[in-house]
């Protein structure tokens, strides 16, 4: 059953228009990611899904409620979440205030939360009262989910979490993406590195703001011409 649904979504900038007719699905309890080179919309999508960016033409559901155009801080108490790409911790803030910070609109008592998310990224954990802009890179990419995890949300989007780390920090990110998802959590990946395929159910292309191909990850991985044309094969 589909729980986020982007039907026909024409979104953009002023008069610059990034995405032209796009339609994503992703369904319940799946990771579902999207690939696509620098500039092809998909931080574009994720800000329209999330209400940063208001759509010109098409609809966004979630859960089944219309929530196109919706401002962010309403789309997050529905239970969605998202992480950008880029300054998505406090830098000048210690990593506990950071994830009290991602509290910010709970009302109930979210203390436990914390916890929960140290068990999930101990190393981070050990660093509680440290400075997150002394943090490393995988470190920050950690803080940044957990943040986000601290509403409990039913689907977390992720802008390209892989960008900048090394390749065996890259295999921690998405390992703690597989567990989250284990854990209930549906996960929307945005991303250039071909590798989150090994974690996905199903996949997007986009390139040019525009859908090029679509299907299970094993599908995508295995046709030779998606390969050469957009996963650098």
């Amino acid at each position: 059953m589909s729980i986020l649904q982007v039907d026909g979504i024409v979104s953009g900038y002023g008069s610059m228009e990034v995405l032209h007719d796009v339609s994503v699905e992703v369904e319940e309890g799946k990771i579902v990611t999207l690939l696509g080179p620098n500039g092809s919309g998909k931080t574009t999508l994720l800000r329209t899904i999330l209400g940063i960016v208001k759509p010109q033409q098409g609809t966004v559901t979630f859960k089944g409620e219309d929530i196109t155009g919706l401002d962010p801080d309403k789309t997050v108490t529905k239970g969605l979440s998202y992480v950008p790409q880029e300054e998505n911790i406090f830098p000048s803030l210690s990593v506990q205030e950071n994830l009290e910070m991602g509290a910010f609109s709970r009302t109930d008592d979210w203390q436990s939360r914390v916890e929960e998310i140290y068990g999930l990224f101990p190393d981070i954990s050990n660093r509680r009262a440290s400075r997150a802009g002394e943090l490393s890179g995988g470190m920050r990419q950690m803080l940044a989910i957990g943040r986000a995890l601290m509403l409990n949300p039913e689907a977390l989007l992720l802008d390209e979490p892989s960008t900048g780390l090394a390749p065996f920090l890259v295999d921690q990110i998405f390992e703690k993406i597989k567990e989250l998802n284990r854990q209930g959590v549906t996960i929307f990946l945005v991303e250039q590195n071909a590798q989150a395929l090994q974690c996905a159910d199903s996949t997007y292309i986009l390139e040019g703001g525009e859908k090029k191909a679509e299907g299970s990850a094993q599908e995508i991985m295995a046709d030779e011409e998606i390969g050469r044309l957009y996963l650098g094969r």
